[in-house]
């Protein structure tokens, strides 16, 4: 049994302060506060609350854009706090009043009455890796946005390479470098965005390096390995579940590694009746990849040579476990085809059940005799 907190605090963040709502459990008067989103602040506010509850003090706040620092200078000071599920918090339907005062003393009471659902924090090495993978992705949409400018431009002026089969050829870079343009704005205007492509693809070269040197480092490089095996997943969307779900320890179940990647059906049902929706929710950047590989199914199962490379000097019982899920996910993706399921629909069932063979193999190979039955 830990030791009683006599004192819980609710804060509404911000970039320049943040509201607090203190509750003692002594029954004095509630504690009101602003405080300067700071180190030293948050030192002397910790110091203040334990002296005037003479005992342990619990923070919590929202996740949100101001991460996991606060909660990183809050314990160093000695104090416990988490980081709650926004989504998750009670409330009210018929509350139309929302102010930073009033969300600090809902947090505080919720927080008292153990009513909140509290958010796994990751690491700062964790952070920062998982920083790079995003930073990248990032980089992908803007790259993407550039080419769309260049071909909107392109189209407005009535430009298309004759005879052209694809885009983004070597054949159809050319062809944009030796474009003629009759006034210098539109030269400028090209030349820019043209520019800001190369400028774009070198960046995500150099990104996409860092991130493969990062993944042959402890401790991404024996699981990068292990995720490696399975058809579909490369170094870059092993690197993207790993830090996504960063203490993968913490999923008991593959159905709770599922929930969290927001690949469960909605339901809203009653009586008699059940109605299951679409998915959603959960880590978007863990589900996206995941969908990504699971197309890769739709294909009969084999060991091509980029995948024999990457399963050289892997353990024999994940070799067991990729070769089963290459097999069963193959005849899954195919019968729910034959059954006149929509293809989006199979790919996002294949994807499911591909997240509890990767639980499996996160897990270790205790687990590799009931992971059929679990996914």
């Amino acid at each position: 049994m830990g030791e009683l907190i006599t004192c819980h605090v609710g804060l509404d963040t911000g970039k320049a302060k943040s509201v607090g709502w203190a509750i003692f459990r002594d029954g004095s008067e509630d504690f009101e506060f602003e405080m300067a989103t700071e180190r030293h602040a948050v030192r002397r506010l910790v110091r203040r609350l334990s002296r005037k509850a003479g005992g342990p003090v619990s923070f919590c706040y929202e996740a949100g854009p101001c991460g996991y620092e606060l909660q990183r200078w809050i314990r160093a000071e000695g104090a416990s706090c988490v980081v709650v599920a926004p989504a998750l918090l009670p409330g009210k339907a018929g509350e139309r009043v929302k102010t930073n005062r009033r969300d600090a003393q809902k947090l505080a009471k919720a927080h008292r009455g153990d009513m909140l659902t509290e958010v796994h924090p990751p690491t700062p090495e964790e952070e920062s890796a998982r920083d790079l993978v995003r930073g990248r992705e990032d980089l992908v949409g803007d790259i993407r946005r550039c080419r769309q400018r260049i071909k909107s431009l392109l189209l407005r002026r009535g430009l298309s390479l004759p005879g052209s089969k694809g885009t983004w050829t070597l054949a159809y870079r050319r062809w944009l470098k030796s474009l003629a343009w009759e006034h210098e704005a539109d030269r400028v205007v090209f030349s820019d965005y043209l520019l800001a492509l190369e400028q774009g693809e070198e960046r995500l070269k150099q990104l996409g390096t860092k991130l493969k040197e990062l993944s042959q480092q402890d401790p991404w490089v024996e699981r990068v390995g292990w995720l490696r095996c399975l058809r579909g997943v490369d170094t870059l969307t092993a690197m993207t579940l790993l830090t996504e779900l960063h203490g993968w320890e913490r999923f008991r179940t593959p159905r709770e590694l599922m929930s969290y990647l927001g690949l469960v059906p909605s339901e809203n049902s009653t009586g008699l009746g059940v109605r299951r929706g679409r998915i959603g929710g959960g880590n978007r950047f863990a589900r996206r990849v995941l969908v990504e590989a699971a197309h890769h199914y739709a294909h009969r199962p084999g060991i091509g040579v980029s995948l024999k490379k990457r399963r050289e000097g892997q353990p024999g019982w994940v070799l067991a476990m990729a070769d089963r899920a290459q097999l069963r996910l193959h005849r899954r993706f195919w019968r729910l085809m034959a059954n006149g399921k929509n293809r989006n629909k199979v790919v996002t069932a294949v994807a499911r059940e591909l997240g509890g063979f990767i639980w499996a193999i996160l897990q270790g190979p205790a687990t590799t005799a009931s992971t059929g039955k679990a996914a």
